[in-house]
C-alpha cells in the first residue's frame, strides 16, 4: 500500500445532526486534494491514499459514534456500479448497505457505552464438539418427538 495510491472511502452517516451537505463543505473548505460525491447513505471520497485517510479521520473526528467509515472497491462513477451504464435497477453493493444500516444504532449506543464505562466486557467461550453418537441420540430424540 502506498500513500500515493489512489482509493475510494465510503462515510456512512448515522447522525442526527451530522447530514452529508455538512461533511462536504467542511472538505471543501479543507481544499483537501480529493474527489468528492454525497450519496444518499453519506458520502464517497477518492484520491491518495495519504489524503483520503487524513480527510476520513477529520470527517470521523466530527461525530465518532455515529460517522463510519469504509473502503470502498470501485472509484465513484465506476461504469460497473453506475445505472446510467447497467440500464437502471438498484447498484452493487446497495443491500448490502440496506442490510447493514439497521444495525447502525445499535453499534451507535454500544460504542457510547464503552464510551461512558458502562460496557461490561464478554468472556467468550467456546465449547467444545459433541461427540457423533451423542448427537445421533439428539437427533433420534427429535425425530421420534415430531411423529
Amino acid at each position: 500500500m502506498n500513500d500515493d495510491d489512489i482509493i475510494s472511502k465510503m462515510i456512512v452517516l448515522h447522525s442526527t445532526f451530522t447530514l452529508p451537505s455538512d461533511l462536504v463543505i467542511r472538505i471543501y473548505e479543507s481544499k483537501a486534494d480529493i474527489t468528492v460525491k454525497e450519496t444518499c447513505f453519506g458520502l464517497i471520497i477518492e484520491g491518495k491514499r495519504s489524503v483520503v485517510d487524513e480527510v476520513a479521520r477529520e470527517m470521523r473526528s466530527l461525530d465518532p459514534n455515529r460517522i463510519f467509515i469504509k473502503e470502498r472497491g470501485v472509484p465513484p462513477g465506476d461504469p460497473y456500479r453506475c445505472r446510467v451504464g447497467r440500464g437502471g435497477g438498484p447498484k452493487p453493493g446497495f443491500h448490502q448497505h440496506e442490510l447493514e444500516f439497521p444495525f447502525l444504532p445499535y453499534i451507535t449506543s454500544a460504542l457510547e457505552e464503552i464510551e461512558r464505562g458502562e460496557g461490561k466486557g464478554t468472556k467468550m467461550t467456546r465449547s467444545l464438539p459433541i461427540h457423533i453418537e451423542t448427537f445421533k441420540d439428539i437427533i433420534e430424540k427429535e425425530v421420534a418427538q415430531s411423529k
